[in-house]
């Protein structure tokens, strides 16, 4: 039997991001119909100094705190992660949280797979946004060693 493709997702808190798993698990791993792809979901877990974009006097007392948030919003993302791949019926799935800038993270992830897709939810952000807080999807479609599909979710319809 040949070995499957993986398939990375890129994860992070917000909603798009749950989407693009949740269409990703409908479209290629239907329940019962087995899939051509390994799936590995990956979470960008900020840096407590990123956040922060500071130093100076009382930084080393803030770190830990922010530190403690940031690996508390991860296990959220990876129990929302599991909980959504269980109610599809999709349990073999790798969750990995690894530590940096997203865009680096999600082109490593690949490289480090040997994936042939990198799927990544979109913000929706105008151009303006884009511009002012650089793009994940954008910076993977042109540096990831891999095809690339960006999922939208759809606008609500008034």
């Amino acid at each position: 039997m040949a070995e499957k493709q993986v398939m990375v997702v890129g994860i992070d808190e917000s909603d798009h991001s749950f989407y693009a798993l949740e269409w990703t698990l409908d479209h290629f791993f239907k329940a019962g119909s087995g899939s051509n792809f390994k799936l590995v979901v990956v979470h960008a877990r900020n840096t407590p100094t990123s956040v922060l974009g500071f130093t100076g006097p009382g930084t080393n007392e803030v770190i830990p705190l922010v530190e403690a948030d940031l690996k508390k919003a991860a296990e959220q993302v990876v129990k929302r992660t599991k909980e959504l791949c269980s109610s599809k019926s999709v349990g073999d799935v790798a969750v990995e949280v690894t530590e940096g800038d997203a865009r680096n993270v999600m082109c490593d992830a690949v490289d480090k797979h040997h994936a042939a897709i990198l799927v990544l939810g979109s913000h929706g952000y105008g151009a303006f946004k884009r511009a002012v807080l650089g793009s994940v999807s954008d910076y993977c479609a042109h540096h990831a060693h891999s095809s690339v599909m960006i999922v939208k979710k759809p606008k609500m319809k008034n």
